[in-house]
């Protein structure tokens, strides 16, 4: 991993007995971490959160915090695994003419503005006194100055706009934990039914493999590298 380079490598961040919160549990990648991350904890320390099992609905702020008033204690990382390409079957436009406002407005609600209430909501419950993470899944397309090929307009600026909400919660988070870490995490192309129709020949990885390269990446953070943005190799993304 690239992104602990000249300085220390951090201990373990999840030491015997930590626990983990993973939301959008019932998705494919959110699902391959729920298990990755219980094979290592034990599966009583993993919590989760998703639409089908808990009525979360993240684009809800009252659903956002009904299901926080069902969690107790604090948890050493939590883990958001949200968002979606297509919604209601409308595939990314390829132009400015193809814009919707409609097709902008889902997308900010469930790229932009979901992971916006589950920090509001959830960052309480991670711990204070010891390192504790709160990493979100984003994409690489939303990178502003990654930006070469244009189109999928309403999809990179809802997730650029989700990396403006990361980097600006990680500052607030990091005076009240000095040891927190808030990260945005791309995970690569992982192979769903989706992904299939926009790989075109893009290496794509199961989603076991995904939590497992994502897992190492996190592993190798520091508060350091709080409010940055790194891909699946831990290499760091330009916003």
């Amino acid at each position: 991993c690239a992104c602990w380079q000249g300085m220390s490598k951090p201990a373990d961040f999840l030491p015997e007995g930590a626990r983990a919160l993973v939301i959008g549990a019932s998705g494919g990648i959110g699902s391959a971490m729920v298990m990755a991350l219980g094979n290592r904890l034990g599966m009583g320390h993993v919590v989760t959160g998703s639409r089908s099992a808990n009525e979360l609905d993240i684009r809800d702020e009252a659903s956002v915090a009904a299901f926080a008033d069902t969690l107790t204690g604090k948890f050493d990382l939590i883990f958001c695994a949200t968002g979606a390409l297509e919604l209601d079957g409308v595939a990314p436009e390829k132009s400015l003419k193809a814009m919707q406002a409609d097709t902008l407005r889902a997308q900010f609600e469930t790229n932009a503005l979901g992971p916006a209430m589950l920090l509001k909501y959830l960052h309480p419950f991670l711990k204070q006194d010891s390192p504790a993470m709160f990493a979100i899944l984003t994409a690489r397309i939303g990178s502003i100055e990654d930006n070469r090929l244009g189109g999928w307009i309403s999809y990179r600026a809802a997730k650029a706009a989700a990396n403006q909400i990361i980097k600006t919660a990680s500052i607030e988070l990091s005076r009240a934990n000095p040891n927190s870490i808030c990260v945005a995490l791309h995970p690569g192309t992982v192979q769903t039914e989706l992904t299939r129709k926009y790989a075109k020949g893009s290496k794509t990885v199961p989603s076991t493999e995904a939590c497992e390269n994502l897992l190492k990446v996190m592993a190798d953070l520091t508060p350091q590298h709080t409010g940055q943005f790194f891909d699946w190799k831990g290499e760091m993304i330009p916003w």
